[in-house]
C-alpha cells in the first residue's frame, strides 16, 4: 500500500489500520492482536497524554493524542472485522451522547440554563443513559439506578476512588471541611501502625487501602487533582535522585555501596537546589 496522500484527513488513519490489518499483506504483529492484548496499550497511551499536560510539553500532547487516537482507531477496526461496528459508528455514538447531554447548548433550552441546573441536567441524563444500557443487558432497574452504580470501575484505583466520593458527595455524605479530612488520614496512619504491631499482612493492607482513599479525598477537597499531583511528585522524586546518582558517580561511589546518610545529604542538597528551603 502507498502512504496516504493527505495525512492530515481521517481517513489515512483509517486507511494504515485497514492496511495493518490486512491479512496476509499487513503487519505480522498487528495481524496477532485482539482487544484484551491492545487495551493494555490504550491505558498506557492515555497515561502519556496526562504526563505531556503535566509537563506542559505541547509538542509531545500532539504526537501522544495521535497516539491515543490510533488505539480508538485500531479497536474500532477489529469490531469492524467482527461485524460489530466500524469508527463511523464510534463518532456516531460520542457525537449522540454529547449533543443529548448539551440541551442548553442543541437542544430547546439553549442558553437558558444556569451551571447548577446544567450539572444536574448533566447528571440526570447520565443515569437515564446508564438506566437505559442496563435494560439491554437484562439488569435489575434497581441496580442500574444506584447512586454509585454510574461509577465506572475500569477507572484506574486513583481515579476510580475519586469518582465515588464525589458521586457520594452529591448527596451530602461527604465531609464539610479539608483539616476534617485530614484529621482522618492521622486516624488512619494510627490505624496502620496498630495493624504493624500486629503483623497481620490482610489488615495491613486494608487500612493502607484506607489511608489512600483518605488522601484522594484530601486531594478533592483541596481542589487538587490526585492523579496529577502524584505524577508530579513521581517526578520530582525521579529527578532528585537521579541528582544522587550523578554526584554518586562523580565522586567514583557505586549508586550500591553509598550509605544512606550520604544519600539522604545529597537529597536535601537536590531538594535545595529545586526550591530554595523547602518543598
Amino acid at each position: 500500500m502507498k502512504s496516504p496522500s493527505n495525512p492530515t484527513d481521517i481517513a489515512a488513519i483509517l486507511e494504515v489500520m485497514a492496511a495493518l490489518r490486512t491479512p496476509v499483506t499487513g503487519c505480522p504483529w498487528d495481524l496477532e492482536q485482539t482487544f484484551a492484548t491492545i487495551a493494555p496499550y490504550t491505558i498506557e497511551e492515555a497515561y502519556e497524554v496526562a504526563d505531556a499536560i503535566a509537563r506542559g510539553d505541547l509538542d509531545d500532547l500532539r504526537e501522544e493524542l495521535g497516539d491515543l487516537l490510533l488505539q480508538v482507531v485500531y479497536h474500532a477496526r477489529m469490531a469492524e472485522e467482527q461485524g460489530a461496528f466500524a469508527f463511523p459508528d464510534v463518532v456516531a455514538a460520542v457525537v449522540t451522547k454529547m449533543v443529548r447531554r448539551h440541551p442548553h447548548v442543541f437542544g430547546d433550552k439553549a442558553g437558558r440554563m444556569s451551571p447548577v441546573e446544567v450539572k444536574e441536567s448533566w447528571s440526570r441524563i447520565k443515569a437515564e443513559e446508564k438506566a437505559e444500557r442496563a435494560l439491554r443487558r437484562g439488569e435489575e432497574p434497581a441496580q442500574a439506578l444506584s447512586l454509585l452504580a454510574s461509577v465506572k470501575s475500569g477507572q484506574p484505583a486513583l481515579a476510580h476512588a475519586l469518582a465515588l466520593q464525589e458521586k457520594a458527595g452529591t448527596v451530602g455524605f461527604d465531609w464539610n471541611d479539608p483539616r476534617a479530612v485530614l484529621a482522618k488520614i492521622r486516624e488512619e496512619a494510627d490505624e496502620i501502625e496498630a495493624a504493624l504491631d500486629g503483623g497481620d499482612a490482610r489488615e495491613i493492607a486494608a487500612e493502607t487501602g484506607d489511608l489512600l482513599f483518605a488522601v484522594v479525598n484530601l486531594a478533592r477537597h483541596a481542589a487538587v487533582d490526585p492523579d496529577m499531583a502524584l505524577r508530579a511528585a513521581s517526578a520530582k522524586f525521579e529527578r532528585r535522585f537521579g541528582h544522587i546518582e550523578q554526584e554518586l558517580a562523580k565522586k567514583g561511589v557505586p549508586l550500591g555501596q553509598a550509605t544512606l546518610d550520604d544519600m539522604e545529604a545529597l537529597w536535601r542538597e537536590a531538594k535545595s537546589r529545586e526550591n530554595g528551603s523547602g518543598g
